[in-house]
């Protein structure tokens, strides 16, 4: 079944859900061949509605097959293990869907294509619940009143009543998610299905003919001289006064010659360096600033209508640095320079051994140190050479000017080059934008639909049916 016609079928499904058609939308559901983690959870989510457990129990199973990270199909398949009366296995459900919520307070699947918002706190509530039912009331107040002190809005009252009715040895009401929430389709890929007459009808706009409002063919008619025309804006001025971009990622400074800037923000490019370095101006200020992986070019079509006029002075030299060598009591370290997915610097002894720069770059990247591993580049040798403790003799004589620059990759992260099936347009600040033809490395593997690449450096995520790995016959 292609892409397009699953996506067909599953917005057809969804429409018959809304228009309150259950059985039309659960036939349509499974006549989809290759169904998604999505497209599972909204079958299991119509069987449950129906109190036909069993089948919601399998439809679950598969959804959370194809995507074990799915919080909410853990909490859903924990509430149809409830009523089926496996209260051992409803339990390990909640308290999965807890731990994959990673210690954040709701996950919002909207993004996702579901208009609901699944809160830690009542999660424990149904934790609460399940203990509850097994006798164990101790348990059960203790994940309630946890649930009291996570709860961020006013309206989890029943949270308050659930510790009323524990203190009673009561039990209480189970929280699930409204009936008739289902995901849906990408709406942008949905508006691309229908028929669309890009030609339309030939309308006069303006002839020296009185009243002229013929739409077929006729002989030419006199044009008009003095049509008015809208001002080019000088390439080479605007060349000399910075090119506008747009701040992708926040940047923290590491020394004081480095610019802090959050996502959104419109810097000026000045100049460009062979480092991924760029000098740019924001809000009068010339600093030194990472261009490759954290800004983005404004498209000239709408730069005049959403960015600031640029800056009226010629681009200065780049700042340079102070590296304290004029005073050895002011600096004393080198300045690493690490490319990652995005880069970072920090301020390291030189003849520190593998094991410390290893921790302080796992650090730095709040990743497991076992995952990560360093290389860099021997001078005159474009190849990277993996680092280790018998490299770092050589690693440090590489130092020029208390600068040395690593690359790290990470070993979890299963990186392979994938081609462009189709070009994809980019719809959020995280969407990764291509061309049908590109090559795309891919860094991880968001869920079962989307992927997390890297594509003319830039860094962003995508459809994993828009790529096919060149090296397998398609």
């Amino acid at each position: 079944m292609s892409f397009v016609s699953c996506l067909r079928q599953w917005a057809d499904a969804v429409a018959f859900s809304e228009k309150g058609d259950k059985i039309s939308a659960l036939q349509a559901f499974l006549e989809i061949q290759d169904k998604t983690s999505k497209i599972s959870f909204n079958i299991g989510c119509l069987h449950l509605n129906n109190d036909d457990f069993d089948v919601a129990e399998k439809a679950f199973d598969n959804s959370i097959g194809k995507d074990e990270h799915l919080a909410v199909a853990f909490f859903q398949r924990g509430i149809t293990f409830y009523k089926k009366e496996k209260f051992e296995e409803s339990l390990l459900d909640f308290q999965q869907a807890f731990k994959e919520l990673r210690g954040n307070q709701l996950i919002d699947y909207k993004p996702l294509g579901l208009r609901y918002k699944l809160y830690a706190c009542e999660v424990l509530h149904n934790i609460g619940l399940v203990y509850a039912t097994l006798g164990k009331w101790e348990k059960a107040q203790e994940n309630l009143l946890t649930a009291l002190n996570l709860r961020s809005e006013a309206k989890f009252g029943h949270i308050d009543q659930a510790v009323e009715s524990i203190l009673k040895q009561k039990l209480f009401s189970l929280v699930g998610i409204p009936a008739g929430l289902l995901f849906k389709p990408n709406k942008h890929y949905v508006a691309e299905l229908e028929k669309k007459d890009y030609l339309g009808k030939a309308k006069v706009l303006s002839s020296v003919v009185p009243a002229d409002n013929f739409s077929g063919f006729a002989p030419l008619q006199p044009q008009v001289v003095d049509a008015p025309t809208a001002p080019k804006q000088p390439e080479v001025l605007r060349a000399l006064e910075g090119e506008p971009h747009t701040v992708l990622y926040e940047f923290i400074p590491e020394t004081e010659e480095e610019l802090a800037v959050l996502p959104g923000n419109i810097v000026f490019v000045l100049q460009r360096g062979d480092d991924n370095w760029a000098s740019v101006m924001f809000n009068g200020r010339v600093r030194i600033y990472v261009l490759t992986a954290s800004v983005q070019q404004v498209s000239p079509s709408n730069s005049n209508a959403e960015i600031p006029a640029p800056p009226q002075r010629p681009a200065p030299n780049k700042p340079v640095r102070k590296t304290g060598l004029e005073d050895p009591k002011v600096f004393s370290g080198c300045i690493v320079k690490v490319h990652f997915m995005f880069t970072i610097a920090m301020c390291i002894s030189p003849g520190q051994p593998f094991t410390a720069v290893l921790q302080l770059v796992s650090t730095k990247l709040k990743r497991p140190a076992s995952t990560l591993r360093l290389s860099y580049a021997k001078p005159g040798s474009s190849d990277k050479v993996t680092v280790d403790e018998s490299e770092m003799e050589v690693l440090w004589s590489c130092m020029k000017e208390n600068r040395l620059t690593l690359w790290c990759s990470d070993k979890a992260l299963a990186q392979e080059n994938m081609v462009a099936l189709f070009s994809y347009e980019a719809s959020t600040p995280e969407d990764l934008e291509f061309r049908e033809g590109d090559v795309i490395t891919v860094l991880s593997k968001v869920n079962d639909e989307w992927l997390e690449g890297e594509c003319k450096g830039k860094v962003g995520i995508f459809p994993s049916s828009f790529v096919a790995d060149p090296n397998k016959d398609q």
